[in-house]
C-alpha cells in the first residue's frame, strides 16, 4: 500500500495506536480547503507526548526527499531492520526507505528484547550473505558492493542491547544505527561507540518526515536556523501541514488546515518551513538541542529545562547503575512547581525516597544551580513512555503526583 501511496494512487492514513487499522483514502476525497495543496501520500499522527496528537500530511515528494537524503548521508541504499512501531514516522520510514532501495526489510516480531534482537540480526546477516553470494555464483563480491545494513532504535532499546554481550555483538553488524526519539545519555553513547557500534544521532519529527539532522548536521537540502531560541527547519522534507480527519458514512475525509498558528510556513525563497517547539543553538553549523520550549518548568520564579536536568543527572548517576532519568513537576504552594526526578531501574541502590532525594541533591549540587535540583527523587521500575519510546511527560507528571501523595 505504501508503494501505491508513493505513486500518488492513494493516501494512506496510519492508525493512532500500534496495532490499529491502516486506512486508505481515495485522493479525490481530499479537501485542500483553499490551501492549494495536493493530496498527501501519507497521513500519520504525532506522538502526543506533550499534547493531543495531530494529523500530519506528508507528500510523496517529501517522503522521497527524506529517504534519498538518508541514503546520501549514510553509505547508500541499504537493507533495514524494523524494530519500531510502524504507525510512527521512525518506523514507517524504515519501510519507505526499503521500498525506494528495492530491498526487503526484516521486521521484528513481538516485544523488544536483547535476545530477540540478537536472533533477528543473526538471521538478517545470514540472509544478506546469501543474497550477496547468489548474485554472482562462485564469484567473490567486492566489499564496496556489499549492501549496507541499517536500523533505527530509541535509547531505551540501546540500553537493553548494551546490557547483553550477544546483542552488542549483533549490533556491530550494522553500518549505521539511527538513534533518536528522546534524550541520549552521553555515557551510553560513549559505551556504544567504544563497543564498535556505529551510532548516528538523529533529530527530527513527524512534521519533517522524521530525522533530518544527523549528528548535529542537517541534510544537504535542509536549512536550520534559530528563531527566538527555537529551532526552525526548512527544505523539501517538511510536511504540507496539518489535517482534520473526518470519519463519515462515505469513509474518511481529509481536510487541510491553514498554516496560521501551526508553525508551518515558507522561507523567503519559497521553501517549506516548520518552527519547532525545541530550544536549540548552532555552533559552527552543528545543532545542539537544549530542550522543549513547552516543557520548561517555572519553579520559584526560575525557568528550568527538564532536558538539561535529565542530561546532568544521567552523567552523574550512571556510574551508580541508573540507566534512565525523567524530570517532571507537580504543583507546589511555595514554589509554584516542584521538580521531581524519576530514576530507573528501581532496584539499583534502592532506598527510602527521602534518603534517595538527599543523595541525588548532594551529588548534583556542584553541577546544577540550586533552583534546578529536584525537590523529590523516586526510583521506579520503568519510566512512562509512549509506543515509540518517547517519554510520556503527561503520564510522568501523574505518576509523580501519585508517588508524592496527598501531602
Amino acid at each position: 500500500m505504501l508503494r501505491r501511496a508513493l505513486a500518488g494512487e492513494v493516501a494512506v492514513v496510519l492508525p493512532r495506536d500500534r496495532g490499529g487499522e491502516l486506512r486508505v483514502v481515495d485522493p479525490a476525497s481530499y479537501d485542500p480547503a483553499g490551501t492549494g495543496r495536493e493530496h498527501p501520500a501519507l497521513v500519520l499522527f504525532t506522538s502526543g507526548s506533550t499534547g493531543a496528537p495531530k494529523a500530519v500530511a506528508l507528500s510523496a515528494a517529501a517522503l522521497t526527499a527524506s529517504a534519498r537524503a538518508t541514503e546520501r548521508f549514510l553509505a547508500g541504499p541499504g537493507r533495514w531492520y524494523l524494530t519500531l512501531p510502524d504507525n510512527h514516522i521512525a518506523g514507517v520510514q524504515v519501510l519507505l526507505r526499503s521500498i525506494l532501495a528495492g530491498t526487503e526489510p526484516v521486521v521484528a516480531q513481538g516485544r523488544f528484547t536483547a535476545e530477540a534482537f540478537a536472533a533477528d540480526v543473526g538471521r538478517m546477516t545470514v540472509r544478506a550473505e546469501d543474497a550477496a553470494g547468489s548474485e554472482e555464483s562462485g564469484a567473490r563480491r567486492s566489499p564496496a558492493a556489499r549492501t549496507p545494513l541499517y536500523t533505527s532504535l530509541v535509547p531505551t532499546q540501546l540500553v537493553r542491547i548494551m546490557a547483553d554481550p550477544r546483542a552488542q555483538a549483533a549490533a556491530r553488524a550494522f553500518d549505521a544505527i539511527l538513534l533518536g526519539g528522546s534524550a541520549i545519555s552521553p555515557a551510553l553513547l560513549t559505551a556504544a561507540q567504544a563497543a564498535g557500534l556505529r551510532i548516528v544521532r538523529t533529530y527530527g519529527m513527524s512534521e519533517t518526515c522524521g530525522g533530518c539532522v544527523y549528528d548535529g548536521h542537517p541534510f544537504d537540502e535542509v536549512a536550520v536556523t534559530i528563531e527566538d531560541g527555537r529551532v526552525a527547519l526548512a527544505g523539501p522534507v517538511v510536511a504540507d501541514g496539518y489535517l482534520r480527519v473526518e470519519d463519515s458514512d462515505h469513509g474518511l475525509r481529509l481536510i487541510a488546515l491553514p498554516d496560521s498558528g501551526t508553525g508551518f510556513g515558507h522561507t523567503a525563497t519559497g521553501a517549506r518551513s516548520f518552527l519547532t517547539s525545541d530550544l536549540g543553538r548552532l555552533d559552527a553549523g552543528v545543532l545542539e538541542i537544549l530542550g522543549r520550549a513547552d516543557d520548561v518548568i517555572i519553579t520559584g520564579g526560575e525557568n528550568v529545562s527538564p532536558h538539561a536536568v535529565e542530561n546532568a543527572l544521567l552523567a552523574l548517576l550512571e556510574p551508580h547503575g541508573i540507566a534512565e532519568v525523567l524530570v517532571t513537576s507537580v504543583p507546589d504552594p511555595e514554589w509554584g512547581e516542584a521538580l521531581i526526578a524519576l530514576l530507573s531501574p528501581a532496584g539499583v541502590g534502592a532506598s527510602a525516597a527521602e534518603q534517595l532525594t538527599e543523595q541525588v541533591r548532594d551529588l548534583a549540587a556542584g553541577t546544577l544551580p540550586r533552583h534546578a535540583l529536584p525537590r523529590h527523587v523516586y526510583a521506579v521500575d520503568s519510566l512512562p513512555v509512549r509506543s515509540i519510546g518517547k517519554p510520556d511527560r503527561a503520564a510522568a507528571r501523574r505518576l509523580a503526583g501519585e508517588l508524592l501523595g496527598p501531602n
